[in-house]
């Protein structure tokens, strides 16, 4: 069973291993047996990708060609920080399209870091990579600025994106996680994507 090529673009250098990951984890939940093909994570500067028409354009060209070839759709990962999801992602979307309308794309921003999520899920982590087995998750993650840092501060050697995220992504508990918004539309979105009739 295979369904139609990812391409995602991401900023960070965890999340070039981390996202594939998860996608892989959130099909497998769906339909068992199932081997979606995820291209290797566009990595991109997130600052030149929101202001900078050229370096956008550039890149959201480089990811839809390979979508249009492998009849594919083009996932765009970002960390919203501060912004607001709800205005920041139909603006991107709509950015997006202008380029290249004849793929498909989905916008995805984690408030306010992609490690929100795993803060959410903290209970599911617990004795992983050092984390406490007492530790609890806060009880509002996305009102923590600072994810990383959070994190790095429960943890005896650090936090370290490039290491722990996609260890991370192979532990964290979907349900807990979806307490996030980011993540629940993340997770709501792929499970129909990966579902097989």
């Amino acid at each position: 069973m295979n369904r139609p090529a990812i391409i995602p673009i991401v900023e960070g250098h965890g999340e070039v291993e981390a996202v594939p990951l998860l996608l892989r984890r959130i099909a497998c939940t769906v339909t068992p047996g199932l081997l979606p093909r995820i291209n290797l994570p566009n990595r991109i500067k997130a600052k030149s990708f929101l202001n900078d028409p050229g370096y956008f354009r550039k890149h959201i060209s480089l990811a839809a060609a390979k979508a249009a070839q492998f009849q594919g759709l083009v996932l765009i990962l970002l960390d919203c920080e501060d912004d607001c999801p709800a205005e920041l992602g139909p603006e991107l979307l709509r950015r997006a399209i202008a380029i290249r309308c004849d793929v498909p794309y989905f916008v995805a921003l984690a408030y306010r870091e992609f490690e929100t999520w795993f803060i959410a899920a903290t209970e599911s982590l617990r004795g992983w990579e050092g984390l406490p087995d007492y530790l609890a998750a806060p009880p509002d993650p996305q009102a923590i600025r600072g994810a990383k840092e959070w994190l790095s501060h429960n943890m005896p050697g650090g936090y370290d994106p490039v290491i722990h995220q996609v260890r991370f992504c192979q532990h964290f508990n979907f349900t807990a996680a979806a307490a996030i918004p980011s993540f629940q539309r993340l997770l709501a979105y792929f499970a129909s994507y990966f579902k097989v009739e």
